[in-house]
């Protein structure tokens, strides 16, 4: 008779001592690293500073081919007012959403002690992480690229060299409602000082050459359409994830919810820190999180199977534990005092 390896690694986690927990580092004291977060992923910092090279950019043709040159004063100060003042929000909040703690679980708090502190009830799962020896918490998965366990992590996107997680969603989706908007501005801008430049002479219409000016808004114009594009369909799938309180890679692994949903306007301002207001676009707000940090759920609820992906447009290195998917949840039937009990396999990370 051949086992599968769900049986195998059954037969590993009816061991009680699979917890380990004395093979946990304790985690840091809060404040001996710092608390700046920022992770060092080499293609992620490199896509941070594209974006922000890419936004210079467009600035430039903005201000030194179509704004300044333009006899219509108004015209100019106008929509370089408005174009620079949402540039500089997009930026920012590019800046929030990439140095903010997305929802980071305590690395290493596995221990013995920490698990007795839980005051379990027989009957419990306990989640915990392989790699970053964790207790997770109820909607927290592991990010290869961040190595850490991300409380409600919707995706990795490199774009802002972070995890999209409870802390810093507010600012991503602000990132993505501000680009498409410079986009459009940019777009807009580009057809109106076309169709100036066929009208009047183009050597009058621009301070750079004529050869030069066409490449320069060709170039804006395709920028400008592509990201509004990608912009547009991350912020609604942002803006339809907080409304239905579902994140992208539970979305992806169909998880039933044993959470109780905080749906459409209550999940709005949940994200957005509080009642509609003007903070809600304002990137230097922080959002405090209410998240419930309980890492324990009822033994009836179950985790349904799948890995780890991302949302549309980003990209993420998926958790590479997935031959220990089988071990990485444990049941306590027992209180986890003298860590006695049975395991319970899911499928799930």
């Amino acid at each position: 008779m051949m086992f599968s390896p769900v049986h195998r690694f059954r037969d590993i986690e009816r061991k009680p001592e699979y917890l380990h927990p004395e093979k946990c580092i304790p985690p840091p004291r809060p404040g001996s690293l710092g608390t700046m977060w920022f992770i060092r992923d080499g293609c992620g910092i490199a896509c941070a500073v594209i974006t922000w090279l890419l936004v210079m950019y467009a600035d430039f043709v903005v201000l030194f081919v179509m704004l300044i040159p333009s006899r219509n004063y108004i015209y100019s100060v106008i929509n370089g007012v408005v174009f620079n003042s949402l540039a500089f929000l997009a930026l920012a909040s590019h800046f929030r959403a990439m140095l903010t703690d997305p929802g980071a679980v305590p690395k290493g708090n596995a221990t013995k002690e920490f698990i007795e502190s839980l005051q379990l009830k027989p009957g419990q799962v306990v989640y915990k992480c392989p790699k970053c020896c964790s207790i997770k918490p109820d909607r927290a998965h592991h990010c290869s690229v961040c190595k850490r366990c991300i409380r409600k992590m919707d995706h990795h996107c490199p774009w802002v060299n972070n995890c999209v997680g409870e802390n810093n969603q507010k600012y991503f989706v602000l990132f993505t409602m501000y680009i498409a908007l410079i986009s459009l501005h940019a777009l807009i801008m580009v057809g109106f000082h076309f169709l100036y430049c066929f009208e009047e002479d183009w050597t009058e219409c621009s301070s750079f050459a004529p050869p030069t000016t066409v490449i320069l808004l060709i170039l804006l114009c395709f920028e400008a359409l592509l990201f509004l594009i990608f912009t547009s369909v991350m912020f609604g799938t942002q803006v339809h994830s907080i409304c239905t309180d579902e994140t992208g890679i539970e979305r992806l692994k169909n998880e039933d919810p044993t959470w109780e949903r905080t749906v459409s306007w209550a999940g709005m301002k949940a994200a957005f820190g509080g009642d509609f207001s003007l903070n809600w676009f304002n990137p230097f707000k922080s959002v405090t999180s209410k998240t419930d940090l309980s890492p324990a759920t009822p033994a009836s609820e179950t985790t349904s199977g799948g890995r780890e992906g991302c949302s549309e447009g980003c990209s993420q290195e998926l958790d590479d534990c997935e031959e220990e998917k089988f071990t990485t949840s444990h049941r306590l039937m027992e209180p986890p005092a003298d860590f006695k009990g049975n395991l319970k396999s899911t499928s799930g990370l």
